[in-house]
């Protein structure tokens, strides 16, 4: 198999060119939210300015004696007010102030003195989509005299130059502070989150590349937040996957070695059993008391000679399920405990299965289970192990107790730990791992879920159907 080698990120699509990019379109769109309302607010204001101009321009009228001025000075007044006529209304009166020729036709009309804040924006933003002029007519109150109404009449383009200046204005100062923040935020960024974060990666890919090399570890910063933690994890997780790849190895080193000597092993072990049985028909009483610990012995080696090869080479345990009566396995396992006693010491199997409890699985290796916790059980001192189980939501519990001593602290600790978790002198610690290894084949687990000097006991979890059969179900149901 190629190992493939991994490859850094591209500039344009690393974390430091996005956060750039993310940046920038933020503070536009936060720049686009405050520009709304400003837009509205400008035309208002710039309305209201010419409403006031407006009425200025009439003071002109009131200065004189008749009320009366030359036409050219109300031209003058009317250029400077921008508009084609002024008009105030006062106390209900409405008096034609000033004006042109002859009016034009009024296209749009705007009541300054009425209008929410959307209305404002929608008519900002459908000046601003004109692409004709427009005669306004705006109403308003005079800044100098409440009680006074003026009326407007002026061009909509050059109000619309104007607020296209105004944008224009907003959008270079929200692009350079777009840009602005977005480099400030881009260092900090760079400096807190991707140069420490760069180089948790770098760990990564360097361990991948050769885990067992103890120079590769990540030395965790002084930091105290979330990359601090995430360096600190990450360092005790390659130390940790380190010495599991190194026991790892050893145990491999070992089944390797276990393997090549099995042949001689047994070889010799033929012979002590033949030397055994010989030793067997000599009439001495001390040879007599010798010979069963020398067969026992003897037959304890063969035992841990198969149990370690069986684990290292078994691999998964491939599940061949069928359907049987649980209370009838148990009982298997009670009739083989009893005749594997030599001499018998009154150890027994208490089935307390509901004899109608039916459940799908490979029944060769749950009677090892069972027989492997039956046998722990006895081993550890226990007089009784009590079997009984139930239905739960789709699943089958099982629980095994028993009424021995209990677990030492040290056997709990590693209690699934192979060659490790042995509770009792001389054993090896298989015995509750090919269980679990038995039960997760079948899509379940095992619980240690009490243990002391009333006893221990376990809960095995099991599914009513294995986890590979009903994957094949599955498919033949969809064919």
């Amino acid at each position: 198999m190629t190992e493939t080698k991994p490859q850094r990120s591209a500039a344009k699509s690393s974390l430091s060119a996005r956060l750039l990019v993310l940046t920038v379109f933020f503070v536009m769109l936060a720049e686009f939210l405050i520009y709304t309302p400003s837009i509205s607010r400008f035309r208002k204001v710039y309305l209201e300015e010419h409403v006031a101009t407006a009425h200025l321009a009439t003071l002109a009228l009131e200065a004189s004696a008749d009320g009366m001025i030359s036409g050219d000075l109300e031209k003058e007044l009317l250029h400077h007010a921008d508009s084609y006529g002024v008009i105030l209304t006062q106390a209900n009166r409405r008096m034609l102030m000033l004006s042109g020729k002859m009016p034009p036709k009024v296209d749009a009309t705007f009541d300054l003195r009425q209008g929410t804040f959307v209305m404002w924006i929608r008519d900002a933003f459908a000046a601003l989509t004109q692409k004709e002029n427009r005669v306004l007519r705006v109403i308003g109150t005079s800044p100098k005299d409440p009680t006074v109404a003026v009326e407007v009449l002026l061009d909509e383009t050059p109000m619309r130059v104007a607020m296209y200046s105004y944008s224009a204005r907003i959008l270079e100062l929200s692009i350079v502070i777009s840009l602005f923040t977005a480099g400030l935020v881009y260092l900090s960024l760079q400096m807190l989150m991707v140069r420490p974060m760069r180089r948790v990666t770098d760990s990564m890919m360097a361990f991948r590349e050769n885990p067992e090399d103890e120079e590769r570890t990540i030395t965790p910063s002084g930091r105290q937040d979330e990359i601090g933690v995430a360096q600190r994890e990450l360092a005790d997780m390659q130390r940790d996957l380190r010495a599991a790849l190194q026991q790892k190895s050893r145990l491999a080193t070992l089944g390797a070695a276990v393997a090549k000597i099995n042949h001689d092993l047994r070889n010799s072990l033929a012979t002590a059993m033949l030397v055994s049985d010989r030793l067997a028909d000599i009439d001495d009483p001390e040879v007599k008391q010798v010979t069963p610990r020398l067969y026992g012995a003897i037959d304890r080696a063969v035992t841990l000679c198969s149990q370690t090869l069986n684990y290292v080479s078994d691999g998964t345990p491939a599940v061949k399920p069928s359907l049987f009566h649980l209370h009838e396995l148990v009982a298997e396992v009670s009739a083989a405990m009893r005749a594997a006693e030599t001499p018998p010491n009154g150890f027994a199997v208490d089935n307390a299965v509901d004899m109608e409890l039916d459940l799908e699985g490979d029944r060769q290796q749950l009677f090892r289970v069972l027989s492997n916790l039956a046998q722990n059980a006895r081993q550890a001192g226990a007089g009784t192990v009590r079997v009984s189980a139930e239905k739960d939501d789709g699943s089958i519990v099982i629980e095994v107790a028993d009424d021995g001593p209990g677990l030492a602290p040290k056997a709990r600790s590693r209690l699934f730990q192979p060659f490790a978790g042995s509770a009792r002198q001389g054993g090896i610690g298989l015995g509750l791992v090919i269980v679990r290894d038995i039960l997760r084949a079948h899509g379940g687990d095992i619980t240690l879920t009490e243990t002391g000097e009333t006893g221990t006991r376990f809960h095995l979890d099991l599914p009513l159907r294995p986890r590979g059969e009903r994957r094949r179900r599955s498919r033949r149901d969809g064919a």
